[in-house]
This record gives C-alpha cells, structure tokens and sequence, in this order.
C-alpha cells in the first residue's frame, strides 16, 4: 500500500516558524527566570575608636538688682574661671568666650502673672574650652563647680567627645558592610548549589555612632557625645542576581 505524502510548501514553513516560536519562547522565559533569581541580604559592620577632641562649656552667671553691678560683677569673674581653667589642664588647649547675655526678671504678682517691675537683672557668659585630652576636660568638669567658694556662679553642661575623621570612618564601615553583606550572600548561594552573580542592588542603612558596647539604636541614627570609647556601626541591604 503506498503512503501519501500531502505536506505543501506552506505547510512546512508554518510548523518550522511554530518550532522556532517555541525555542525562542523557552529560551527567553529560561533566561527570564534565571534573571529573576535574586538573593537579598544585609550585612552589617562594628568599628571601635577613641575620640580625639573634647568640648566642655561652663556658663558665668551674675544676679543682682542693678545692671551695672551685674555687668561689673561678671566682667571681673570671667578672668578667675579662665585662670582656674589654665592651671588645670596642663595640655595645650583653646578657649572661646561668647557674647555676653543679659536679661531682666520681672516680679510676679499675687495671682503669679509677671508684672513690668523688675526684681533682678541676670548677666551671663559662657566659656567653651577645647582640648585633645579627653580625661583633662572630664576632670575639669567635676573640679569647676568649686569656683563657687569663691563666690562665682557656674553651670557646667556635660563634657562632649568627638572624632574628627568621622566621615573617614563612615565610609570606611560602610564598605566592610557592604562585603559583609557579599560575604553572607556567597554563603547562602554555595549552600544551595547555586553561585553569585552580579549585585542588583543596595542600599545604606543609617549610622549609629553608640557608647562602645551600647546596645542603644534609633532609627534616624545615633551620634553619641557622651562617651571617649565609642564604636559606630554601619548597615548595607544588597540584592545579588544567582546562577
């Protein structure tokens, strides 16, 4: 019996083109799947330093009930602070004086509201003082206050440390960061069988600049002033494409 072949021409190119459509379909929906294999990790990175710059400010305040007085008084008490100052921090240090501030106090009638008397008028100024020696400036904080035996008036805020190649050392944990997140993310992939492929995307996290060994965050970011020890710790997400 003989078989009958009936294929025309047309025929022919229309099953070639529907075989070509489903190579190119599979080759395309292959490579897009691979390209959606992504693996998304977040490294992170600790660095501990020590400050190299201290601030300390005391403020001279004079109450009296004359203004000239007042201003005398606090123009011949800013010397003796800045001496007792100088005689104790024995390292090289700046001082810085501010304007002076002046403001009147107003007497409170019976039912407590301020009436246009004046009672006493308040004069103060502050002296900054800057220093590389972080235990100098702690200690000045705690002697200060005896400068009222000699009848001067301070308020000594909290002593501040800073590091002045901060933006140095962002960059530099940022980086160790963003291996880190590399590093888990090669992990994770050889764990599967799988291998790393070309980074997607990152993102940075804020920096938390804490007391060293703090275990205090923000989600806006930390820059402690507290503390000479300190550490600052930068966070990187990262999306790595996987073979």
């Amino acid at each position: 019996m003989k078989n009958e072949q009936n294929f025309t021409f047309p025929s022919l190119i229309l099953s070639a083109g529907l075989i070509i459509s489903v190579i190119i379909f599979s080759l395309v929906w292959s490579a897009a799947r691979n390209a959606d294999q992504t693996i998304t990790v977040t490294g992170s990175a600790k660095i501990e330093f020590v400050s190299d710059l201290a601030q300390l400010e005391v403020v001279v305040e004079v109450r009296s009930f004359d203004s000239k007085i007042a201003f005398r008084t606090i123009q011949s008490q800013i010397p003796e602070v800045i001496k007792f100052i100088e005689e104790n921090i024995s390292e090289q240090s700046t001082t810085d004086l501010s304007t002076i501030n002046s403001y009147p106090l107003y007497r409170l009638n019976n039912q407590g509201y301020s009436t246009n008397e004046v009672s006493m008028y308040v004069y103060n100024q502050t002296v900054k003082i800057e220093s590389n020696n972080m235990e100098a400036i702690k200690e000045l904080s705690l002697k200060v206050s005896s400068l009222v035996e000699k009848g001067i008036s301070v308020r000594v805020q909290e002593p501040r440390f800073f590091y002045t190649k901060l933006d140095e050392l962002k960059i530099e944990a940022q980086a160790l960061a963003a291996t880190n997140a590399m590093e888990r993310a090669e992990r994770v992939a050889n764990a599967t069988g799988r291998t790393l492929g070309p980074l997607r995307s990152a993102r940075m996290g804020v920096i938390q600049i804490t007391p060293r060994n703090s275990t205090i965050i923000s989600d806006y970011g930390m820059n402690d002033t507290s503390a000479i020890e300190k550490e600052i710790t930068a966070v990187v997400s990262a999306s790595f494409e996987i073979n």
